[in-house]
């Protein structure tokens, strides 16, 4: 006799089963005993024989799950579930229900009775009581009863080998088999065979009972199997006469795979059996198809994985609930951490706070639109390296769901060669520029340097004489204002030249232009006349010496665009007007060459360049153009050949209180 406990204590463990084996000596019973402290620790399908389970005294619901357990296991008709529980009579009959045969106080008592009535149940169901004896079948309620309740228990891994040994036991038959259909041929799932689990080759369907079985759903074959289908090998190999087999078929009616039953004797049928072998194949197909789509589940699900592992950026999915559900292996390593940490996650559960409640406000915005999310975000990676992303989320739905796409490409890097690039542009426009500034310098330096030399005459003999007092105040007031211009030229300079890149704020867009014209003074004032039409505007949202250094370069070309004439034939305007409330427009336009189609097509192009080499390096206006985006504006470019050029900067206006300035003027040059 096969015994089974559960959860039995060190304790009482030893004293229990010698008494049991005593008990087992004297009714003349073997008992091998098996302890388990969990499940995990018992197959699939338990031994027929008995089973007891050791109620723990902790909360009933963790007894009656651990007895429904071992229930759906067990066969009923072949074991005897025993719990030995302490609990009143509520718990008893609940338990009783859950599939317990038999409550007890522990340790129990009486086990030989018990051990000599579950023995001799066991020889009444011995296969030889169930085959076929003159046509007839000896078959037990309780058999069939063990039979249906298997079809309603859990599926597990072990699911068609438990279904195939049961079925040739209960049935009495030599083999048991099922098998999934694979184009001409099926794939065994699991055989149960003269007594024990065997390996079986792809059988193939031509010329046999499955092929028949197929076609019709159910096929039998009391006797002569082997004649009938002279091709199939395996009757004749294993000396089969009988077969019944039914069809495995999906929800949608397919067949699917084959369920069947083989005898090395007659087999006879009745209506019972038929609906029995249904039922079994009813619930085989169910599993079958269970798995298959399990099975497309995982292979769709590693192509998904495989595709978005091609993507050499961070790639992350996010749910409704802003959880991740997918990634691939770029954002993996930007976290520093392996796919089965993050999965299910949130941007609140590993990144600083500051940064996921950003992205949590970007993340609703796009559910909630609908539209595209472009933006620079701050991102602190495994290491605590703070590094710039520039991240685009798109919302995808179907399927009654909205998923989040965010793509994100690591641009710390080129923000600093950005930035140094537009600070060496600051430089070389700095440079250029060095010659007129040298000359706007010196000519206040001259005066000031001859009125400092007519004061030292005046006051060598420290006599002054009244009537030259008039002079020397007129000759310290130009002092004054010949200081004053120098100290505003290098304060410009210094405006111009220095690397705060990184500030942004509230910017005013005429003190920029006021100070870039000074800038270009002595390169602007031989060659044109330039004109400040200025319109009420607020500041704007942006960087002062980013925003000076587009000036620059626009005043450079418009005045390089200008052809050899007269500078009263020539003319750079400098406007500003609102459009809208929300943006400020800030215009250069000249009167020179203009720009052909074609060459406006590519101006902002970095590197492109039609002037000769040594004099364009072709990054000015592509640098101007990633300033203005990086500020949030545009910049767009209106030219006609012969007739000049336009260039307008929209840029965004500050959320501060706008304090208006405008003014109209030709620059006195």
């Amino acid at each position: 006799m096969h015994v089974v406990t559960l959860g039995v204590p060190q304790t009482v463990r030893e004293e229990w089963e010698r008494g049991l084996r005593e008990e087992g000596m004297r009714h003349a019973v073997e008992c091998q005993v098996q302890h388990a402290r969990g499940l995990e620790e018992l197959p699939e399908l338990l031994p027929a024989g008995l089973l007891v389970l050791w109620d723990a005294g902790g909360p009933v619901q963790d007894t009656l799950t651990l007895c429904q357990r071992l229930h759906a296991r067990r066969e009923p008709v072949r074991s005897h579930l025993v719990v030995l529980t302490p609990r009143g009579p509520d718990a008893l009959d609940t338990l009783e229900q859950a599939g317990a045969d038999e409550c007890l106080p522990p340790p129990g008592g009486r086990w030989g009775a018990r051990l000599i009535a579950l023995a001799r149940r066991l020889r009444s169901l011995e296969p030889s009581a169930l085959m076929m004896t003159g046509g007839n079948r000896m078959r037990t309620e309780a058999t069939l009863q063990a039979l249906l309740e298997f079809t309603l228990a859990e599926p597990g891994p072990d699911f068609f080998q438990v279904m195939v040994r049961q079925l040739a036991q209960a049935l009495g038959v030599t083999c048991a088999l099922v098998g999934e259909l694979d184009g001409d041929s099926v794939r065994k799932l699991a055989c149960f065979n003269l007594g024990d689990f065997c390996e079986l080759p792809p059988y193939a369907l031509a010329g046999t009972p499955c092929e028949i079985t197929v076609d019709q759903a159910i096929c039998h074959y009391p006797d002569g199997v082997a004649a009938r289908f002279p091709e199939d090998t395996m009757l004749r190999e294993q000396g089969l006469r009988s077969y019944l087999g039914a069809a495995l078929r999906d929800s949608s009616g397919q067949p699917i795979g084959v369920l069947a039953v083989l005898n090395d004797r007659p087999l006879e049928a009745r209506q019972l059996d038929y609906a029995l072998i249904n039922a079994f194949a009813v619930r085989a197909g169910f599993e079958l198809e269970r798995r298959r789509q399990r099975d497309e589940l995982e292979r769709s699900r590693d192509l998904l994985q495989k595709t978005l592992d091609t993507v050499p950026e961070p790639l992350l999915v996010k749910d409704r609930g802003y959880r991740w559900i997918a990634m691939n292996n770029a954002f993996c390593r930007l976290m520093g951490r392996p796919l089965e940490e993050l999965l299910g996650r949130t941007d609140r559960d590993l990144l600083p706070k500051a940064e996921a409640d950003t992205l949590r406000r970007q993340d609703e915005q796009v559910f909630t639109t609908g539209q595209p999310h472009e933006a620079e975000d701050t991102f602190t990676d495994a290491s605590g390296q703070a590094r710039v992303l520039l991240t685009r989320k798109t919302l995808f739905t179907g399927g009654g769901r909205s998923l989040l796409m965010v793509l994100s490409r690591d641009i710390t890097e080129r923000k600093r060669l950005e930035s140094q690039l537009r600070l060496a542009d600051r430089m070389a426009s700095a440079g250029t520029l060095a010659t007129g500034m040298a000359h706007e310098i010196n000519n206040p330096l001259t005066f000031v340097s001859a009125n400092l030399t007519f004061l030292e005459e005046q006051l060598t003999g420290m006599m002054v004489l009244p009537e030259a007092l008039p002079e020397m105040r007129e000759v310290l007031t130009e002092t004054r204002e010949g200081v004053g211009r120098i100290r505003e030229l290098v304060q410009d300079l210094k405006s111009f030249a220095r690397a705060d890149d990184e500030r942004t704020g509230p910017v005013d867009v005429h003190r920029v232009v006021d100070s870039a014209l000074r800038l270009m003074r002595s390169a602007l004032r031989h060659r044109t006349q330039v004109v400040r039409a200025f319109g009420e505007v607020p500041p704007v949202r942006g960087n002062e010496a980013r925003l000076g250094q587009v000036l620059v370069n626009l005043l450079v070309n418009a005045l390089q665009a200008l052809p050899a004439r007269t500078a009263d034939d020539n003319r750079i305007q400098v406007s500003t007007w609102r459009e809208g409330p929300h943006h400020v427009v800030l215009q250069v336009e000249d009167n020179g060459q203009g720009i052909p189609l074609e060459i406006q097509r590519r101006i902002f192009e970095p590197f492109f360049t039609t002037k000769p080499v040594g004099v364009g390096t072709g990054l000015g206006l592509a640098i101007c153009n990633s300033i203005v985006q990086g500020m949030g504006g545009r910049i767009e470019v209106r030219s006609q050949p012969g007739q000049g050029t336009a260039f307008q900067l929209k840029l965004p206006v500050d959320g501060m209180t706008p304090q208006l300035r405008g003014k109209e003027a030709v620059l006195p040059l």
